[in-house]
């Protein structure tokens, strides 16, 4: 599970939409080609009557501009012209303006010469390429290229698919091992219990052993796996269509200690009492329990002589929450799909957004849930049969 959970946090990395759709170099590899296909498709000719009215108006403004500039008293150490005669300057003002109508067809002629308007596109590109350069920053790659590195591949697509048949390959062989585990288990206790009104010293080890195994192996792996991913969007800018796929927004997998030490390390004391009441009552607390009852059934005397052994052995079942725990981590995982599929909803809603598939099946529960369930289960099986035992140990006792 540790080496299984390497490689999927590396798959995840390098699936990132920091890497994809949130990435700065991407959009400039995007709207670089899309603003220059716009500039391409601009035909002056063609929008010369919408443009007429717009030039008129810039020469009228440039003449009042002029005329404002002109009889301006000039200040000392400007290089802006002023000072002039206000009258001469109206005057040479008033004769040019019946003309701004020539000189605007004068200047439409000009802007629809195709070296003009070559010469027009050629400056809009300029600004465009420097608005896109100076607009979006560099993506950090070294976490990338690191991964592409150390599985020895050329590109993300060919690494996305050397991991994702070492991660099949290791889902193979975990679902068998942890499927092993579970038989072998269910197969000691009908072996070891069935018929049998008492255990015997063996039997109660071994099946402890049996226990303590699955509760190692459902603490220390990885219970959940939670992934929020987008495998296709779709969307429409400035009329070209854009497409992306398989991006990763976020990724987890820790086990329960893991995630009690997260909450300890916070410093908050609400998130340390929790994560201190996860660890006593998912672990402590039944692994105390059970060993408590086998030490009863070779010494039933502890319960007459030590009332701190009877608290664990009897009165300790009432607070141990591993069942509860079990419960509550399904719930979470349920209700974390849920949540993904519902704070998406208003992006697909968007006028520009086509289509949007964010899967509601991306987390899942791993190899540990499963091993922490079989614990759950035979410490609850195995504290009552030694329950019994000791029950009828006991009144042998007292007869």
């Amino acid at each position: 599970m540790a080496a299984r959970r390497v490689v999927r946090t590396d798959l995840a990395e390098i699936t990132h939409a920091r890497y994809g759709i949130l990435s700065a170099d991407q959009w400039r590899a995007i709207i670089g080609p899309m603003l220059n296909a716009q500039v391409d498709n601009l035909d002056l000719k063609r929008q010369s009557k919408s443009l007429r009215p717009m030039v008129e108006r810039s020469l009228y403004a440039l003449l009042d501009n002029i005329k404002t500039q002109m009889t301006a008293p000039s200040v000392k150490g400007s290089t802006k012209p002023g000072g002039a005669n206000p009258f001469l300057v109206n005057m040479i003002v008033t004769s040019l303006r019946p003309h701004v109508p020539v000189y605007t067809d004068v200047v439409m002629a000009e802007l629809t010469k195709p070296e003009t308007q070559k010469s027009f596109k050629d400056s809009i590109r300029g600004v465009l390429a420097d608005a896109v350069k100076n607009t979006f920053g560099n993506t950090d790659m070294t976490t990338y290229n690191a991964i592409l590195k150390r599985y020895g591949c050329s590109s993300g697509a060919a690494c996305e698919a050397v991991l994702g048949k070492q991660i099949a390959a290791a889902d193979k062989n975990l679902t068998r091992d942890y499927l092993t585990v579970l038989a072998s288990a269910a197969l000691g206790f009908i072996v070891l219990m069935a018929g049998r009104p008492k255990l015997s010293r063996g039997a109660v080890l071994v099946l402890m052993l049996f226990s303590i195994a699955m509760l190692a192996g459902g603490v220390l792996s990885p219970m959940l796996e939670v992934e929020v991913r987008v495998t296709k969007l779709d969307a429409t800018l400035l009329g070209t269509p854009i497409e992306f796929q398989e991006q990763s927004l976020y990724y987890r997998s820790k086990t329960v200690l893991e995630v009690c030490q997260t909450l300890i390390q916070m410093g908050r004391p609400e998130m340390m009492l929790v994560g201190v009441l996860v660890i006593l009552f998912s672990v402590v607390f039944p692994v105390m329990k059970m060993l408590t009852l086998g030490a009863c059934l070779f010494r039933p005397a502890l319960l007459r002589t030590s009332r701190f052994v009877k608290l664990l052995a009897f009165d300790l079942s009432k607070w141990s929450m591993a069942d509860v725990m079990v419960l509550a981590i399904f719930m979470s995982f349920v209700a974390f799909n849920g949540v993904i599929s519902s704070a998406f909803d208003g992006l697909r809603d968007m006028p520009n957004v086509q289509q949007v598939q964010i899967p509601t099946d991306a987390s899942r529960i791993l190899p540990g849930y499963y091993l922490f369930i079989g614990f759950c289960l035979s410490s609850i099986i195995l504290s009552k049969k030694l329950e019994r035992g000791i029950a009828s140990s006991t009144t042998s006792e007292s007869s």
